[in-house]
């Protein structure tokens, strides 16, 4: 069973990276794509290059965490009726486990609570030979859009 309040595309998720305004997001500035749709999860992709990378060649732990908060603010906001609700990132944590210098980096969100006024993901982020690299814990705060009347 889904977990997702409506269907959702990989289309979809290709129209969010473009932000509000249609002028790109972090999501293309970091080349995050999300690649898999669940039931119970969703997979996002970042390549690990240059641009990525720390003064030591590795990739930056912001990175890490700029991909792990994507994948699972995503999935938080899928998992409302996004017409009523929307999730905004509210605490995030990231325990950096091996570094990662090349490839494309994978992170795979999971819940861990689906509330009705916050949601916590897990985030798991392994390399290119399927070492995980960095565990983070996101936990999403649901706000009620304001009500228009027309």
């Amino acid at each position: 069973m889904s977990i997702w309040y409506r269907p959702i595309t990989l289309a979809f998720c290709q129209q969010l990276d473009e932000g509000v305004h249609g002028k790109g997001s972090l999501m293309k500035t970091l080349d995050i794509k999300i690649t898999e749709i669940g039931d119970d999860y969703l997979v996002a992709t970042m390549p690990a290059t240059p641009s990525h990378h720390n003064p030591l060649g590795m990739v930056h732990g912001g990175a890490n965490v700029a991909l792990a908060e994507t994948v699972a603010s995503y999935a938080a906001n899928f998992a409302v009726d996004f017409e009523h609700y929307y999730c905004v990132g509210q605490e995030i944590n990231a325990n950096h486990l091996k570094a990662s210098r090349n490839g494309i980096l994978r992170a795979i969100a999971k819940p861990l609570h689906l509330g009705k006024r916050t949601s916590v993901w897990e985030v798991k982020i392994t390399n290119a030979k399927g070492e995980l690299c960095c565990v983070s814990r996101m936990t999403a705060a649901i706000v009620a859009r304001p009500q228009t009347n027309t």
